[in-house]
């Protein structure tokens, strides 16, 4: 019976892609529909698939701008033991202890059928069931790492909080309005702590100056740091996590956990850190941007002043 709903919904969803393909239907809202039909299905929250998707696009070496599903799932996760690795019934796999399920009803469960591939992940973490603590135990047992399973989990909330999933505004951290400076510091040397090079941009502004989040995301840390003074951390749905140091002040309420939105002011520019909480004037007052990338294995510093030139040209 729930093959057979199964397909009956993603004939449904193939035969309304083409239908709306000559009006220009946008590709988010098609993978929204998808992700409905299949929580309809297996009563997975939509969100939870479109953020694991968002993950898995992060990831990939090459996606496909144009794909619906970016989820890769591993050859030994989809066949288990079976001496195949092409296209079988989904019978054989699961007799050797593999999770691909036939999404399309076709009677195959194909590893490059994104229907399959959709099918599949949400009949695993069906297994789980669907709260998020449910969800969370089922993405720890699929991808055993942590800072994965928070990122996906903040995702979702992130979907579900605005209801789509292109959440692509951005804006400089620094007002209009403000006087700053800024130049490419990225990988200058710096001797407090030992010898380490520069992960990040000093914008240079007046002590008070506010700092606004450059992205959607949500916040990972706030707090004190001997080298960055009173810092905030806010990763955004593309593995990117955005480091804002050397801070006067946070702005009011905002704690760990709390989604914030390109443009909301989140501090304010100051001359916090090298030494123990409360440090502050051991330099001139600015604001130290970093941005980091998470490729799902390890996470590093890139330079972030290319990203600071452009949402500086566009911000309104």
């Amino acid at each position: 019976m729930q093959r057979y709903t199964v397909c009956i919904f993603l004939s449904f969803f193939l035969l309304s892609t083409i239908a709306h393909a000559e009006e220009n239907v946008d590709i988010e809202q098609q993978k929204i529909t998808l992700y409905k039909q299949i929580e309809a299905i297996t009563l997975i929250p939509w969100h939870y698939l479109a953020a694991m998707n968002r993950y898995e696009a992060n990831i990939a070496e090459d996606p496909a701008e144009d794909a619906l599903i970016h989820m890769n799932i591993p050859k030994e996760k989809w066949y288990g033991a079976a001496p195949v690795e092409e296209p079988a019934d989904e019978e054989t796999l699961l007799l050797f202890g593999g999770i691909g399920k036939d999404g399309d009803g076709d009677g195959i469960a194909d590893r490059n059928n994104q229907y399959d591939v959709l099918y599949t992940i949400a009949n695993y973490l069906q297994q789980y069931g669907n709260t998020p603590q449910d969800i969370r135990t089922g993405l720890w047992n699929y991808y055993k790492r942590e800072l994965t399973v928070l990122s996906i989990m903040n995702y979702a909330r992130l979907f579900e909080t605005y209801q789509k999933i292109d959440l692509d505004e951005t804006a400089f951290p620094i007002p209009k309005g403000y006087n700053y400076s800024y130049r490419n510091t990225w990988g200058d040397a710096r001797g407090f702590g030992g010898r380490r090079i520069h992960e990040g941009t000093d914008i240079f502004a007046n002590y008070g100056t506010p700092v606004r989040a450059t992205t959607y995301g949500i916040i990972e840390l706030k707090g004190w740091n001997k080298y960055g003074g009173w810092r905030i951390g806010i990763r955004d749905i593309y593995n990117r996590y955005h480091y804002y140091a050397h801070l006067n002040g946070f702005a009011d309420g905002l704690e760990i956990g709390d989604i914030v939105e390109a443009g909301q002011t989140i501090g304010s520019v100051g001359a916090s850190g090298y030494g123990p909480p409360g440090t502050s004037g051991k330099f001139p007052p600015h604001l130290h941007y970093g941005l980091y990338k998470d490729n799902g294995k390890t996470e590093w510093s890139f330079d972030p002043f290319p990203n600071l030139k452009r949402w500086e040209r566009k911000d309104p």
